[in-house]
């Protein structure tokens, strides 16, 4: 089943859903309508319960030329950037809390806004050929896409200021020096390594990722020290789930689990 949103393409296999950046005459550039219908696609998939994880991808080139500058200036303080509690966020930033995984495949160009997609994402995987830039501050402007927070988490304040605060561009291999991505590829081969991650994930029980991928949140959100707090408050539901009870069978009978999520 695939769906056209006229910014973005919706389509699903299997288990997987493929949400797929569709601005490529633009540079995949985000304006008000395709922030929309990316944040439509990402609920979408977070309220399908036969979906278990989320593939973001670009048509063309490149993955994204950042923000539409042009476009969004009259919109910054008209809710451009606001997501209710039933929306998922992009960015993560407000909204509703998502709780599936997310890979991201980049290529070609990334700058500013697209960064900040893959940040907070859980897997990305970057062609060879990418060029990063979190220009903002080149613009007048600085990254509100939660840069500032998870740019300095993932690389280090040392290693992150000198990209926020002169906007200058890097490549692939920088960005996996800075732990911005989890894996570099040759080029035209990270769309196809993001699906194969996506699969594996798909295999492994889904509330166990849910509760995992929600633990893993606390603790960058609140610390370390609170997320240690509640760990266990996700025990319970799993131990007494069904794909626990398969879990537990499949080793005993040397097979492969097949979990249902319940």
């Amino acid at each position: 089943m695939t769906t056209a949103m006229d910014r973005i393409t919706y389509n699903t296999q299997d288990t997987i859903c493929l949400i797929g950046l569709n601005r490529a005459d633009k540079r995949n550039a985000f304006d008000s309508t395709m922030i929309a219908q990316l944040s439509n696609a990402l609920t979408r998939y977070e309220n399908d319960k036969n979906l278990r994880c989320a593939l973001i991808f670009a048509h063309g080139e490149h993955f994204t030329a950042g923000l539409d500058l042009m476009e969004l200036q009259d919109k910054w303080d008209k809710g451009a950037f606001e997501f209710d509690s039933t929306q998922i966020d992009p960015w993560g930033i407000s909204g509703k809390l998502r709780t599936k995984p997310v890979v991201v495949a980049v290529q070609g160009t990334c700058f500013t806004a697209g960064i900040e997609l893959m940040l907070n994402a859980d897997v990305v995987i970057a062609s060879s050929n990418c060029n990063f830039a979190q220009m903002e501050v080149q613009r007048g402007i600085m990254p509100f896409g939660g840069a500032t927070v998870r740019f300095v988490q993932a690389a280090g304040w040392q290693k992150a200021m000198p990209y926020l605060l002169t906007g200058k561009n890097f490549d692939a291999q920088t960005a996996d020096k800075l732990n911005l991505v989890s894996e570099v590829v040759p080029s035209g081969e990270e769309y196809e390594r993001a699906l194969a991650i996506a699969k594996e994930i798909c295999t492994a029980a889904p509330l166990g990722v849910q509760a995992l991928i929600s633990s893993a949140q606390d603790a960058s959100r609140n610390g370390a020290k609170v997320a240690l707090t509640n760990i266990h408050s996700y025990l319970p539901p799993l131990f007494h789930s069904e794909d626990a009870k398969e879990g537990m069978m499949a080793m005993v009978e040397r097979r492969v689990a097949e979990f249902v999520g319940r």
